[in-house]
């Protein structure tokens, strides 16, 4: 049975890391919902991290970032797409509803980036937001560690680019709207689908996609570069939006726009096609033929390059679209390279040691 308001619909245990099966030991607990009925709804918890760093490297070569900063492990949103759901296996937990219930803060985050900027080798270049879980999660207007630590990148004049599907990222215009008149900051706004009911299931608990819309809008007045990610394109699900949200997107000022056809890595496929056989049980093998038409053959590339791209005429046709979209819609332009020049080490006992 698919839980109410989530994304994944099913929990299975996490097979990343060989984790130990578990398993219902039997007796009456087995008939326990045919006795007292559908279970309780799952409630979100939040539990500690406690990393000693808090800025992740990469050296992919695909991406447009080397660094990143997650205020949280896993994700409320519940997007059932999301390729950061196998991560959760380093908790001992499911990527499927665990990953959306079972959460976790690092409320030193703002500490570590800090004490990490301060370091006399440290070299700038932009910090992403929300390249695994979203800093806007709905857990960040109580816990709100995405804000302390772009208050952090705000005071030393430290370039940051924000990925959010969000539209809680505007309460914090008052820090990335100064950091933007010095050329700081940027912000991609995902938007998957328009249509409420499509939106609903794919990422439950994510705001509505006329809300993200606004959150451009005001993004943009502000004076904050915001671009649309259209991000992952689901075909024969979402695939025929790509269009009209281009065309959203331009009219509230967003000033480019990317797309990425979904791959499903790691433990991904099952909860996606577990997901498609509960709500689109009518084109579930056409959407899976289709992803396997992009991916070689498979449901997923993991190869550079390709991974973002697919491949084979589906892959073609869709990008093909996208660039007649863009160019009808104004929307080439895209955004002006961050600026890392003003970067001064964070003030404090540490950094004041190497001013």
């Amino acid at each position: 049975m698919a839980r109410t308001a989530r994304g994944a619909t099913i929990n299975t245990t996490s097979t990343r890391f060989n984790l130990p099966e578990r398993e219902v030991d039997g007796d009456w607990l087995d008939a326990r919902e045919a006795i007292d009925g559908a279970p309780p709804p799952v409630r979100t918890s939040v539990g500690l991290l406690t990393p000693r760093t808090i800025i992740s490297y990469n050296r992919s070569p695909d991406i447009g970032f080397d660094r990143s900063v997650n205020p949280y492990n896993g994700c409320e949103h519940g997007c059932i797409y999301c390729f950061a759901r196998p991560s959760h296996a380093f908790h001992d937990l499911s990527p499927g509803i665990d990953f959306e219930t079972r959460l976790f803060a690092k409320p030193d985050a703002p500490a570590l980036l800090r004490a990490e900027l301060s370091k006399p080798g440290y070299q700038v270049r932009p910090i992403a937001f929300g390249t695994n879980t979203d800093p806007y999660q709905p857990i960040e207007a109580d816990w709100r560690i995405a804000r302390a630590c772009i208050e952090v990148l705000s005071e030393c004049d430290h370039p940051l680019t924000i990925t959010t599907k969000s539209d809680r990222v505007v309460r914090d215009l008052d820090l990335l709207a100064p950091m933007a008149t010095k050329g700081l900051v940027s912000v991609a706004m995902s938007i998957t689908s328009l249509d409420p009911v499509i939106a609903r299931t794919l990422e439950p608990r994510a705001p509505h996609p006329r809300k993200r819309l606004a959150a451009v809008a005001a993004l943009t007045a502000a004076g904050i570069p915001c671009s649309v990610s259209v991000a992952p394109v689901i075909p024969a699900i979402t695939d025929g939006e790509l269009e009209r949200i281009l065309e959203e997107a331009a009219a509230a000022g967003a000033c480019g726009a990317f797309f990425l056809p979904v791959r499903l890595p790691w433990e991904v496929a099952p909860l996606f096609r577990a997901w498609l056989d509960t709500h689109f049980p009518d084109r579930a093998e056409k959407v899976m033929a289709i992803i396997r038409s992009l991916r070689g053959g498979r449901v997923n590339d993991p190869n550079f390059f390709t991974r973002m791209q697919g491949s084979g005429p589906w892959a073609e046709l869709m990008r093909t679209r996208f660039r007649i979209a863009i160019r009808r819609y104004g929307l080439e332009r895209g955004r002006a390279p961050l600026n890392c020049d003003r970067f001064r080490r964070p003030r404090g006992p540490q950094g004041d040691l190497f001013d």
